[in-house]
């Protein structure tokens, strides 16, 4: 099938090289020439892992390219999805001015008849406002669909939650549209569930919404558990042994962050209330989120009431593990505080620093974990990255001016540090 993918960021690129991985003739349109350029000289713009090489194959056996031409890409395909981004506004609604621009695209360019796919995180009705833009400025007499076709990728694992999801769904308002659709996911044998399109748009928020509510509900547990002197890991492992509720999203740690959980809870709560719907939960599902780098700050200084001249080793900065995404990223937030209240920061990260430096320029980059530990007064974990397990951490205490750590993802087992003569601190396992 011949399929353009309008938008090469996270969601585009991860969709275009999968679809030409298997068999489709693909082309990614970007209106960043510059990007571009890179993507057909096979340079990435994001990690994940997996990525380059497949990209780099079908760019090889020719199923996939990149072009600057978004009006050649849509008028040279039968399916075109959106895959452009959808930040949020200052009050938090969904800014559709990118899905707006690429619509009105699609109707000067029809051509013949095609299949719309939204595939962008957009709130209901968005294929209500599609379809309009569309129709109103179309120049030819040639029918279209616009069809919701959600994507369930996470970082870091992106490659392979695409080639097996969980579920595929489309929205769609005839049977025709949905089965086009379905056939490009056909020899992936998932299960498939067909709605209509407002159904399918509301399915992404309520996913998203929900697992955030289960990490900031393990959060709450956790501020419980260090008042009590109960220990939330143990809490958290025998909740999630219910089959009803499962141990995803049940660890303690700092909060989600990224760039799909904030602002899709923070939409669809809005999209609530526009409608008339009080969604109070939602709102303490972000007051809990929200208060988690403060909590875990409060830590910090009651153990170093005195941050001036204090040097922390930050282990990790982007807002989850096998990514080099810095949006919403907790390190971002803590580190600004620290630094605020006189401290001086060192920081590593296999793969983010780059972006880093765009953001937080006034601290150390190290490269290395054990660069970052040399002379701190206390290392703070905040992303789990895998190496991190793997440390030496006797060398790693060596280093430290003091044998100090705060474990913000429950990363490390408090017994084995302390037994190492590491002073350790956890998420949820009792008052500093």
């Amino acid at each position: 099938m011949k399929i353009s993918v309008i938008g090469t960021g996270y969601v585009g690129l991860v969709t275009g090289a999968v679809f030409a991985d298997m068999g489709n003739e693909v082309v990614g349109a970007d209106i960043d020439q510059r990007k571009v350029d890179r993507l057909n000289e096979g340079v990435m713009p994001i990690y994940e892992p997996g990525l380059e090489e497949m990209v780099r194959r079908n760019q090889a056996e020719r199923r996939l390219r990149f072009t600057s031409d978004v009006d050649w890409a849509i008028q040279n395909t039968e399916v075109v999805f959106i895959c452009v981004g959808t930040p949020p506004k200052n009050g938090g609604e969904t800014d559709l001015s990118f899905v707006e621009s690429v619509a009105v695209k699609i109707g000067k360019n029809l051509n013949g008849h095609k299949v719309v796919v939204n595939k962008s995180t957009v709130p209901v009705g968005t294929g209500d406002f599609v379809k309009k833009v569309v129709l109103m400025n179309k120049r030819t007499d040639v029918d279209f669909e616009v069809v919701s076709n959600p994507e369930f990728l996470r970082e870091g694992s992106a490659i392979a939650d695409a080639l097996n999801p969980s579920r595929v769904v489309i929205g769609a308002s005839t049977e025709d549209a949905a089965m086009k659709v379905m056939e490009l996911y056909a020899t992936l044998e998932a299960p498939v569930f067909i709605t209509d399109v407002a159904s399918a748009e509301l399915i992404k928020y309520a996913s998203n919404a929900f697992l955030a509510m289960k990490i900031s509900f393990i959060n709450a547990i956790a501020n419980i558990c260090e008042k009590s002197g109960a220990n939330v890991t143990e809490v958290s492992k025998a909740v999630g042994a219910d089959q009803r509720i499962g141990p995803e999203f049940l660890n303690a740690g700092l909060g989600y962050g990224g760039s799909c959980f904030p602002k899709d809870v923070v939409s669809l709560e809005r999209t609530a209330r526009k409608l008339g719907c009080d969604f109070a939960l939602l709102r303490e599902v972000m007051k809990i989120n929200d208060g988690r780098v403060d909590h875990f700050i409060s830590r910090v200084t009651k153990r170093f009431p005195n941050m001036k001249d204090c040097v922390f080793g930050v282990l990790g900065l982007a807002f989850k593990p096998n990514t080099d995404d810095m949006r919403e990223a907790k390190s971002v937030t803590i580190i600004q505080q620290l630094i605020s209240m006189g401290a001086k920061i060192k920081a590593y990260d296999p793969v983010a620093m780059d972006n880093a430096r765009d953001i937080i320029s006034d601290i150390t980059y190290c490269d290395s974990a054990y660069g970052c530990a040399k002379d701190a007064d206390a290392i703070i974990l905040v992303t789990e990255w895998r190496e991190f397990r793997l440390l030496d951490m006797r060398r790693l205490g060596d280093l430290m001016k003091s044998k100090v750590m705060f474990d913000g993802r429950n990363f490390y087992d408090p017994e084995k540090k302390k037994s190492m003569g590491f002073e350790y601190y956890g998420i949820g396992k009792g008052e500093i």
